[in-house]
């Protein structure tokens, strides 16, 4: 790994990295002439009031790391932002967590309609493939890009790991799988070799880690890194995807809503499949230091300078919201 920054020079990247985000994101919203209001003042209430930027963070680090310039990564760090925006608004729908807030606001479905809610969703996920399709990248990249956050984004992630986690829901967490799933949960646990912390893995590598490892993946891909680069930096982002998690359900149990921006105790609430209800708080901590340990190691065998990636590992996993 070639020599990295100083931690100022890397979180004042960071912050660079944060504003050329927000003003991609602004302007595909305000290149959309003609759309109706009320939809288009939705779309813009889930994606610009503020929020961590993880994701285009990611596809930024990574393509620096393998050499990209930020003109060539700005496309693919607005689109996985704006999947992850639709996602957002759909998860917090009645039909799905029912949770009225989010980023410290309203829900979208709270501050407009149900029926505005899905249509803000639906009209981001294809603002993203839209924004990316036209990324100023080969179009070999362009296609492979494509091909990643789709594949991120459906049936065998993120939508699948919803789908996992909202039959799981209120039957007492992965440990009471084998006596009460249905067919669907039954065979999943199966497939996870019967193992409950297994299956919560395999759920959350679809419904949290896919979107992060794309993330990652988009920028290599940008910048047209050879296989084992990508091979070290997939570790790298299995790792942090799954320490996303466990901080989160750690969260939702230690933190308070003001400060998380979300409502708080949710997960217990609802008898969700979490880390902590399964390992226990203390376990979970440890598994974090685990898979901090898990991601400087892949970093290690990169070259370029990864310590913007290495930051955001960290603040994946000490953030406080």
């Amino acid at each position: 790994m070639a020599t990295a920054e100083p931690g100022d020079e890397v979180q004042a990247r960071l912050q660079r990295w944060r504003m050329q985000s927000d003003a991609a994101l602004a302007a595909a919203l305000d290149g959309l002439d003609g759309t109706e209001p009320r939809l288009l003042a939705a779309m813009r209430h889930a994606v610009l009031l503020g929020g961590k930027r993880m994701r285009p963070l990611l596809v930024h680090a990574s393509g620096y790391a393998c050499g990209a310039d930020d003109a060539t990564l700005a496309a693919p760090a607005a689109a996985v932002e704006l999947v992850h925006a639709y996602s957002l608004v759909h998860d917090d729908l009645p039909a799905m967590d029912d949770d009225a807030l989010r980023r410290g606001q309203p829900t979208v479905h709270v501050a407009f309609d149900e029926a505005t809610a899905i249509l803000a969703g639906d009209a981001l996920q294809a603002l993203a493939f839209s924004a990316l399709a036209r990324a100023p990248s080969s179009d070999a990249a362009r296609i492979g890009m494509l091909a990643e956050l789709a594949g991120a984004a459906g049936a065998a992630g993120m939508c699948g790991g919803q789908a996992f986690d909202l039959a799981a829901t209120g039957k007492g967490g992965p440990h009471h799988f084998s006596g009460q799933a249905d067919q669907v949960l039954e065979a999943a646990r199966r497939k996870s070799d019967s193992d409950p912390l297994s299956f919560l893995e395999r759920l959350h590598a679809m419904k949290t880690g896919a979107l992060l490892r794309a993330a990652v993946r988009l920028g290599a891909i940008a910048a047209d890194a050879d296989a084992r680069v990508r091979t070290a930096l997939d570790a790298y982002a299995e790792a942090l995807g799954l320490a996303f998690q466990i901080r989160d359900d750690l969260l939702d149990i230690e933190g308070d809503s003001a400060t998380l921006g979300k409502t708080a105790g949710k997960d217990v609430a609802q008898d969700k499949a979490t880390f902590p209800a399964l390992l226990g708080v203390d376990a979970s901590r440890a598994r974090l230091r685990a898979l901090a340990q898990a991601m400087s190691d892949a970093l290690a065998t990169c070259p370029g300078d990864t310590a913007p990636l290495a930051a955001l590992g960290r603040q994946a996993i000490e953030r406080d919201h």
